[in-house]
């Protein structure tokens, strides 16, 4: 199936629109944002069965994963703006020092404007649809680009929007990369982009003509650590569910594993057992096993496998786009399992012992040598994983779990470095899309002489500032 590009012109349109519907204040209104919340809870409660389909479709994930992993995580995201968002949008009294005596400061929260938001393939729905709950609750308009490359699933978005939004308040477009390149290069008043780091260059040099702000989350190699502390079998469980979810094909999957020495041969052989645990004796068989999103993916992560020793796994199907969760082994040096987001079941190990420096400060060097990932895990005693944590720098971070950090909407979600910018989930959402105003509202019934030329005070005041 293929998508029409959404004509130049059509787009251009569709901004101008916008920002008139912008411009009539209708969003303003703390109740419209609520209305147009609960009226996209509803959609997706109404289009549920018909947004599962089409990602089954696209990527062979089954019902229960798309709930648990994107419907589920919009529909809490919306609770929350729900329950919220008056409190959210209120005018915020800040103090006053003494040289302003008589006046009342605040901060005023407003809505930027015209968003563009843009998602990737991998979690269609929750990558799109969460950044939009931001976008209503903050009180602007959007414009969403869903990705091609899961065209049932963006047909489906589109469709369910349609049915409740008008097209100048939030419209959904559809392209290739040369409709992403007409979109960046217009002057919204905000991006959201969720991609990869090499996308987000090109993304924030078209936006850099217009000085439009962004929010960039982006990805990169997260670590996963395994010491010799670790319950082997808990960590492998933990491992092999973080890196099989949507077929590793996730942008906070573990990425590639520093273990300790003394218990590489004890994790293989429990990663096995937790596959088989997970997925059943054949994982080709089981229902909840993703395939790769299109042959060109399959055919480099599945390229990947002759980087080293494959230590378990390593089967494939070309024609189901199969790849068997796979760890590898005595990598080679020239190897992109070392160098590039893998976005596939493989892990690559990388092992570590006491020898010649200490276990925690060569995996400390090893990740602080290299690009600052979106995630981190620790497993081992958790009084080691905080000081991991704290000798090294991440989006997010867990100790002894995967993954998790993101289902915390009290938590922010966001990259640091080479893995993004900015943050969002929960009020952080709904701050994205907001503008913090400071405003001095001073009195008129008398007037302090000191700020006036010339400048009289001045002795008298330098000692109060």
């Amino acid at each position: 199936m293929d998508l029409t590009n959404t004509p130049a012109e059509q787009l251009d349109h569709i901004l101008e629109s916008q920002k008139s519907f912008f411009r009539t204040e209708a969003t303003l209104d703390t109740g419209f944002r609520k209305r147009s919340l609960k009226a996209l809870y509803n959609a997706i409660e109404t289009h549920e069965q018909e947004l599962a389909e089409a990602i089954l479709n696209d990527l062979r994930k089954s019902y229960e994963e798309v709930y648990l992993t994107e419907i589920s995580i919009v529909k809490a995201e919306i609770r929350e703006a729900l329950r919220n968002i008056g409190r959210w949008s209120k005018r915020e009294r800040r103090k006053t020092p003494i040289t302003l005596f008589g006046s009342k400061s605040y901060i005023v929260r407003e809505p930027l404007g015209t968003a563009l938001i843009v998602s990737p393939w991998n979690y269609p729905i929750q990558l799109l649809l969460n950044p939009l709950v931001g976008a209503i609750a903050a009180g602007c308009t959007a414009v969403l680009k869903p990705s091609p490359y899961v065209p049932s699933l963006s047909l489906a978005v589109e469709k369910m929007i349609k049915s409740i939004f008008p097209e100048n308040y939030i419209a959904v477009v559809q392209g290739n990369r040369e409709v992403n390149r007409h979109l960046f290069s217009m002057k919204f008043d905000m991006i959201f982009f969720t991609g990869s780091p090499a996308l987000a260059r090109n993304v924030a040099a078209a936006a850099a003509e217009n000085l439009v702000p962004m929010v960039l989350e982006l990805g990169g190699k997260s670590p996963c650590i395994i010491d010799k502390t670790a319950d082997i079998r808990l960590a492998a469980l933990r491992c092999a569910w973080g890196k099989t979810v949507n077929g590793g094909q996730t942008c906070i999957a573990p990425d590639y594993i520093l273990i300790h020495s003394a218990v590489k041969a004890e994790f293989i052989h429990e990663f096995a057992a937790a596959i088989a645990r997970l997925h059943g004796e054949d994982i080709k068989e089981s229902r909840h096993y993703v395939r790769l999103v299109n042959d060109a993916a399959f055919e480099r992560v599945s390229s990947y496998l002759a980087g080293g020793e494959i230590v378990y796994g390593g089967r494939t199907d070309a024609s189901e786009r199969f790849i068997e969760p796979t760890l590898i082994d005595n990598i080679r040096e020239d190897s992109p399992l070392l160098t590039t987001e893998i976005f596939g079941p493989l892990l690559p190990l990388i092992t570590f012992d006491d020898t010649s420096g200490t276990f925690e400060n060569k995996v400390v060097n090893y990740i602080n040598e290299r690009e600052k990932p979106l995630a981190l895990y620790y497993f081992g005693d958790e009084k080691s994983g905080w000081k991991i944590i704290g000798r090294t720098s991440s989006g997010g971070a867990c100790i002894n779990d995967t993954i998790m950090h993101i289902a915390n909407a009290a938590l922010p979600f966001g990259g640091v470095g080479n893995s993004g910018m900015g943050s969002y989930h929960g009020v952080l959402s709904f701050e994205a899309f907001t503008h913090r105003r400071a405003v001095v509202a001073s009195p008129t019934l008398f007037d302090l002489p000191f700020r006036y030329m010339p400048y009289r005070f001045f002795k008298w005041i330098r000692k109060l500032i």
